[in-house]
C-alpha cells in the first residue's frame, strides 16, 4: 500500500495509485464499521477509490498522514463521479477538442471527503508523479479530471517546473454555478448578515471561486469569513473563496479558503481564477504573478480567457500505509 507525498508551494497532496493497492494486499486491514454511505473498505480499493471517511483519515494531520487532499490515479475512467462534479465535467469534455495521445486521467479529493473538479497543484503534483515513474513520454502530455482536460509542459525536470494548461475561465453565472438569474457574476453583493457586505465577482476554471477584491487582506480574513462565503445560500455547489489585492498591474496578492480543504497556503485554480477577474475588471494585464503566503505561480491569460498556469513541484516522501493506520477511522 504503497503512497507518495508532494507539496506545491506549501499545498500537499497525497499521490495513491491504484495499482498499488490490490484487494489481496489491503485485505488484512482492521477496519471499523463506518456509517451508511462510508463503508467502502480498503479491501475493494483494486478497483474504487477511498471512501469520504478513508479519505478523512489519510488527509488528518494527527490520525493519518496529513494532506490537503489525495490524488487517486492513473485511473481507467471517470464514470460515476458525483453528480454534481459529473454533469458539469462532462459539458466541458464535449466542448474541447482531444489532443493527440490518451489523457491520462485522476480523481482528486478534499480533505473532507468530497470530490474536487480540478486542482492546478494537483495536477502539476500528479504531472510529476507520472515523469518520474516512466508513466507518460516525453515533456508534454495531457491530463483529465472530472473538470476536465489540462495540457502539461515539463520546462525543466531539475527544479521540476512545470505549465498547465488550466482551461477557459467563465464569468457565466450558469457555469459556476452562482444562484440566480442568467448573467457574468462581477461587482455583485454578498450579505453575511451583521451588517457585514462584501463585493465580489465569481469564475469558473473547471471549479468555482468567489473572489473578494480587498485594499487589505490577511489571513485572519480568509480565516473567519471563507467559511460562511464557501456555504452560503449563493452558492450551491459551495465555492471556493480568495480575498485579493492589487498590487500593481502585474501583480496580485491572495488569501485562499478553499472548499472543503479550508485556509490554504497555496491554490492553483484560485491563483487562476482571481488573475482572471482582475483581468476582466481592468486591473492587472494578462501576465500576472500571484502571490501567496506559500509563494508564486506565474499566470498568463490569452484573448480567449485560456489560462496557463507555472510553477514548481516538490517532492516530500514516499512510503507504506500500516493496516494500522484504518484503527482510528471512527475518529474522523
Amino acid at each position: 500500500m504503497k503512497f507518495y507525498k508532494y507539496h506545491a508551494l506549501g499545498n500537499d497532496y497525497l499521490v495513491l495509485n491504484p495499482a498499488d493497492f490490490p484487494a489481496q494486499a489491503t485485505s488484512a486491514c482492521k477496519l471499523l464499521d463506518g456509517p451508511a454511505g462510508n463503508d467502502r473498505t480498503p479491501s475493494k480499493w483494486g478497483s474504487a477509490p477511498p471512501s469520504e471517511a478513508e479519505v478523512r483519515l489519510l488527509c488528518h494531520r494527527h490520525y493519518g498522514l496529513g494532506s490537503d487532499g489525495i490524488l487517486w490515479g492513473p485511473v481507467e475512467t471517470l464514470d460515476n463521479v458525483a453528480d454534481a462534479v459529473g454533469d458539469r465535467a462532462k459539458q466541458d469534455n464535449a466542448a474541447q477538442p482531444r489532443p493527440n495521445g490518451r489523457p491520462r486521467m485522476l480523481r482528486i479529493y478534499n480533505p473532507d471527503g468530497s470530490e474536487a473538479e480540478k486542482s492546478g497543484n494537483g495536477l502539476r503534483i500528479f504531472a510529476r508523479y507520472l515523469a518520474e515513474h516512466g508513466l507518460v513520454q516525453g515533456d508534454t502530455f495531457t491530463l483529465q479530471t472530472v473538470g476536465g482536460l489540462a495540457r502539461v509542459e515539463i520546462i525543466d525536470r531539475a527544479a521540476w517546473r512545470l505549465c498547465i494548461g488550466m482551461g477557459r475561465a467563465t464569468f457565466a453565472s450558469a457555469e459556476i454555478p452562482v444562484a440566480g438569474p442568467s448573467r457574468d457574476v462581477l461587482g455583485e453583493s454578498l450579505d453575511l448578515g451583521r451588517d457585514r457586505h462584501f463585493s465580489f465577482c465569481a469564475a469558473s476554471v473547471g471549479n468555482p471561486h468567489c473572489v473578494v477584491p480587498l485594499p487589505e487582506i490577511s489571513e485572519e480574513l480568509a480565516r473567519r469569513y471563507g467559511p460562511e462565503i464557501e456555504t452560503h445560500p449563493l452558492f450551491p455547489n459551495r465555492i471556493n473563496v480568495q480575498f485579493m489585492q492589487v498590487i500593481d498591474r502585474a501583480n496580485i496578492r491572495i488569501e485562499i479558503w478553499e472548499r472543503g480543504a479550508g485556509y490554504t497556503l497555496a491554490s492553483g485554480t484560485s491563483s487562476s481564477a482571481a488573475a482572471a477577474v482582475a483581468h476582466r475588471l481592468g486591473l492587472v494585464d494578462s501576465q500576472v504573478t500571484v502571490h501567496m503566503p506559500g509563494g508564486t505561480l506565474e499566470i498568463n491569460i490569452a484573448p480567449d480567457w485560456e489560462i496557463t498556469l507555472t510553477g514548481t513541484v516538490t517532492k516530500v516522501s514516499e512510503g507504506q500505509l500500516s493496516p494500522d493506520l484504518f484503527s482510528f477511522l471512527d475518529r474522523v
